[in-house]
């Protein structure tokens, strides 16, 4: 059984029947020892993954040393955290720093809003 459902699944992915679960992604650009990436790991990282936001934009984590060639940012992070959203390589808005749960819910949902053909939740 498990076979025959892998198969579909790769059959309607070959053929477009299905699309990708989420079209973009959100990197979130990090440095170790920051003291502001702990704390949004502390009060956000455990919940994000549950969220709609989450489901809408996978995180994705990066180091600031460390940028992923696969990313074309509008400029070079300076701030950490950074948290870019990203679709198809392009950076598409970001939001810089972080300065706690309810001001970073609330960018996250602008963000998100403001390119719904990307962040529609699966």
């Amino acid at each position: 059984m498990h076979t025959l459902v892998a198969f579909l699944v790769s059959l309607s992915l070959t053929f477009g029947l299905i699309g990708p679960l989420s079209a973009a992604e959100l990197v979130m650009v990090e440095r170790h020892g920051c003291h502001w990436c702990e704390r949004w790991n502390a009060e956000i990282a455990p919940a994000y993954p549950k969220t709609t936001e989450g489901a809408r934009a996978p995180l994705r984590r990066v180091q600031i040393n460390a940028l992923p060639q696969d990313i074309a940012f509008h400029s070079r992070p300076i701030f950490t955290p950074t948290f870019v959203l990203v679709e198809d390589g392009q950076e598409l808005g970001r939001i810089e720093g972080y300065a706690g749960d309810e001001f970073f819910w609330f960018l996250l949902t602008q963000l998100l809003d403001a390119h719904p053909d990307a962040t529609k939740a699966p």
